[in-house]
């Protein structure tokens, strides 16, 4: 496979104002995904404050070159000279998140991460067939259509055979964490929005989601005019005025089928040139939140040369982005400056269609305060159409939604109202005493910043001492205390009065406090995740930076994402780092920034950065984005065993997610037919890449060799090893119950992987466990069994079937009646099968 272009590292994320992070639909929302860090066992953890994150071996290092006056902290942190760093690191040893609505609005759509393209390769047509040579394994955008699996149980751990040297952690599913405050993407729709694909095919609900209420704004007729031309449109625009909606509406105007494909933000001007997207007649193409490229001297000419492969192709692509295009336009696409439509009449078309009363569409109208976004209008007509009260739904939008924010910090604040706010940013839902242990380290960390503090180090010391914080904290207007039901005992947990007020505090904090205070904050936060203070205290700090990225990239990409993801702050910061990513994807208009930060660490040359990668494409972004991510992982895998554990962890999370498990499973069968060792016979009687027969054998020979073989025979063996978090079952019981239509990739890997001698034994004892887990998670375990046979003996060559009956029943150690008589079926289906 073709290594990916090296490119400078993401750049330019969401801009400052909250309209940044709205989306363009309504039905955008949030919800990260459930943790769990494996060391070669398996576990669930009771709570989130029991999972546990493990490293061994060495970190790397990287970041910005800041020294430390502690040699024990990592090169980058620049620690303030008052600043002393107490003999043993804090840990709040029993900081937990309790239950409330998350602390913050809507997703929004943001600008697009700065990345390298993917690795060369076509993309599938828009029935999923090939239609040009790809690099071996290399997975298209565009995955075939599938039976759709439904929602599982499948969690996978590592197999205990597989040796770590850093940290793994797996983010499967909905995120097991009650009463966590994300801050990012609330809504009823959470889980639905971070549990799906980004990119592929469109599907017809969706579609029609987008298209009912849709309302065209004045420069749509432009638009569509320029598509029927060039065939290739590019809208452009800032945040939250509904760019995504506009370009399902374009292409259904002008194509002729009623099939879409979205692809993926990373796709290059180059690999849309060059055929490595095949563009197929009457498909709409949507490329959402395109990332920014180098400027060159050929923009023009490489726009012409995408215009003349869609037109020559019959298709139509619709192109968004946040960035305006520097210096003249380029003449052969047209790029239109895109505006929002008529607010009143998005908002009235939505309530229409949600049936509500006359009465209430006409106060919605009334009530709707100035200065909001289509994504905010949208959200809205979803919450009152769901029986919320329209004024208190608005006053969370519009351009009044931050005034209790921005008048609260015009008084005059004390050092001690600044790291109260800024606490409860990072630290949300926490209880007194860990909330008052938070503050009173960033108090230590940020004095220098402030005169009454700096001078006198005893005074400071004093005047945290006898501070009376609770008072303080009562007499906040931002802040507000929820009383929470655990069993028989009640908890508090400190929140904002306000959910929204979170991502207004974050901007109103990053534009008037000074860079040295933004260094204790810094700092402050490494010390915490360094500390491993538990899950739910991770992901309010995950949340609270990706909701920061949008007014300040760069300093969350410099000073935490870059630093953490390379072992700066142990494994927790790593951890800590991949959850942001995870959280920024629940976020329409953060994804494609978070893709392009995961891709450049994948490309760096520091291991400890590989493997921080591998961890989260396993997780929420490898669901988000299935194609880049295994091209990734596959890529990663000649360099790192964690690439193979987290290929393993995102076919549990797709499965988990009823998304396509065959993204991973379709190129991985594929590299392993293409590696297929000189003269073992294949499954219609031909012998591999010897000169002597077999398919495409010529030129085979010069194809990688040995090396590439045994890495995607590992592979294959770590996935079809791999056990479930959940259930200890393994992975390929749940995928032949719950997903049937990969039963023949299944298959086509368990044929490799017995063909492989070495592996055979092992492969043999996994495949008979397999059995045995099948009787315990398949209602019709024998049907099950039979097509999975079938599957396996279409695989193998007639030489291979008795001799794997012969075997199997061999390596069956003290079988239980059960499996004894579902290997029977299992094997009478293997030697059953015809040629």
């Amino acid at each position: 496979m073709d290594e990916e272009r090296s490119e400078s590292r993401a750049g330019g994320a969401a801009g400052g104002a909250r309209d940044a992070g709205r989306t363009d639909d309504a039905d955008n929302t949030a919800t990260t995904g459930g943790t769990e860090t494996t060391t070669g066992r398996t576990g669930k953890p009771d709570t989130a404050e029991q999972t546990e994150q493990a490293v061994a071996g060495p970190t790397g290092r990287a970041g910005p070159a800041r020294k430390p006056e502690d040699a024990t902290k990592a090169e980058h942190v620049k620690k303030p000279e008052h600043a002393k760093k107490p003999e043993q690191p804090w840990k709040p040893g029993t900081s937990r998140l309790s239950g409330g609505p998350h602390d913050s609005g809507p997703a929004g759509e943001a600008a697009g991460a700065r990345a390298g393209g993917d690795e060369a390769g076509r993309e599938h047509g828009p029935e999923g067939k090939p239609s040009g040579e790809r690099a071996p394994g290399e997975q298209p955008e565009q995955p075939e259509k599938s039976s759709g699996p439904g929602p599982g149980a499948g969690r996978p751990a590592s197999s205990s055979a597989v040796p770590h040297n850093s940290v793994n952690q797996y983010f499967f599913g909905a995120l097991d964490a009650p009463g966590a405050h994300f801050g990012i993407a609330g809504g009823t729709g959470a889980t639905a929005n971070a549990r799906r694909r980004a990119v592929g095919r469109l599907d017809a609900g969706e579609a029609d989601a987008l298209l009912g209420p849709y309302v065209r704004p004045d420069c749509f007729e432009e638009a569509v005019r320029a598509l029927e031309r060039d065939g290739v449109v590019v809208v452009v625009g800032p945040p939250g005025i509904g760019k995504r909606s506009a370009a399902v509406a374009l292409a259904a105007a002008v194509a002729e089928g009623t099939e879409y494909v979205v692809l993926s933000p990373g796709r290059s001007l180059e690999d849309l040139a060059d055929g490595r997207v095949t563009f197929e007649k009457g498909v709409g193409y949507l490329l959402i939140d395109r990332m920014r490229e180098a400027a060159t001297g050929t923009a023009d000419f490489d726009w012409r040369r995408v215009r003349d492969a869609v037109r020559e192709a019959g298709a139509h692509l619709v192109i968004t982005t946040v960035h305006p295009v520097e210096g003249e336009a380029p003449g052969s696409v047209r790029h239109v400056p895109w505006q929002p439509p008529d607010l009143t009449a998005v908002l009235r078309i939505r309530l229409v269609r949600a049936e509500c009363t006359d009465e209430t569409v006409e106060q919605s109208v009334e009530e709707m305060p100035p200065g909001c976004t289509v994504a905010e209008v949208a959200e809205a007509a979803g919450r009152i159409a769901a029986g919320a009260v329209p004024a208190e739904v608005w006053r969370e939008y519009g351009s009044g939604a931050a005034e209790p924010v921005r008048n609260w910090f015009a008084s005059g604040r004390d050092p001690q109202e600044w790291t109260e706010v800024t606490t409860l940013a990072f630290v949300t839902g926490a209880g007194y005493r860990d909330f008052e242990t938070c503050q009173e380290r960033l108090e230590q960390w940020v004095a220098s910043t402030f005169p009454v503090l700096a001078n006198d180090e005893e005074k400071a010391q004093a005047h945290r001492r006898s501070a009376d914080r609770r008072l303080m904290l009562a007499q906040n207007s931002l802040v507000a205390v929820e009383e929470h039901k655990e069993g028989a005992r009640t908890r508090s947990a400190l929140v904002f009065a306000a959910p929204h007020y979170r991502q207004w505090v974050l901007e109103e904090l990053w534009a008037k406090r000074s860079t040295a205070y933004w260094d204790g904050v810094r700092d402050w936060l490494t010390e915490l995740v360094d500390g491993r203070p538990g899950l739910g205290v991770q992901l309010s700090v995950a949340s609270a930076l990706a909701l920061l990225t949008r007014p300040a990239f760069d300093e969350v990409a410099d000073n935490y994402l870059y630093p953490w993801a390379s072992g700066v702050a142990g494994p927790g910061g790593q951890s800590t780092a991949t959850l942001v990513l995870q959280c920024m994807c629940l976020d329409e208009g953060l994804a494609a920034t978070a893709l392009g930060v995961g891709r450049e660490w994948a490309r760096a040359t520091d291991p400890v950065l590989r493997s921080t990668a591998a961890a989260a494409f396993s997780g929420a972004l490898g669901v988000r984005f299935p194609t880049d991510a295994v091209n990734v992982l596959l890529r990663l895998t000649h360099r790192s065993d964690d690439a193979m554990l987290a290929l393993a962890g995102l076919v549990a999370v797709l499965l988990e997610c009823g998304e396509d498990t065959g993204a991973v499973l379709r190129p991985l069968a594929y590299r392993l037919k293409d590696h297929r060792p000189a003269g073992r016979p294949d499954a219609r009687g031909g012998t591999g890449p010897d000169g002597r027969g077999g398919p495409r054998a010529a030129g085979r020979s010069a194809r990688p060799g040995v090396r590439h073989r045994e890495t995607t025979l590992e592979t294959v063996r770590v996935l079809l090893g791999a056990r479930t978090v959940s259930t200890s079952r393994l992975v390929c019981a749940a995928l032949l119950e719950q997903d049937p239509a990969q039963s023949d990739r299944l298959g086509e890997l368990w044929a490799g992987l017995l063909g492989n001698r070495p592996r055979r034994g092992e492969a043999l004892r996994t495949l008979h466990a397999t059995l045995h887990d099948l009787t315990a998670v398949s209602t019709d375990a024998d049907a099950a069994a039979a097509r999975f046979g079938r599957s396996v003996g279409r695989a193998l060559s007639p030489l291979e079937r008795p001799q794997l009956s012969s075997a199997l029943r061999l390596s069956a150690r003290r079988p239980d009646r059960a499996t004894t008589a579902l290997t029977d079926t299992f094997l009478t289906a293997v030697l059953s099968t015809e040629d």
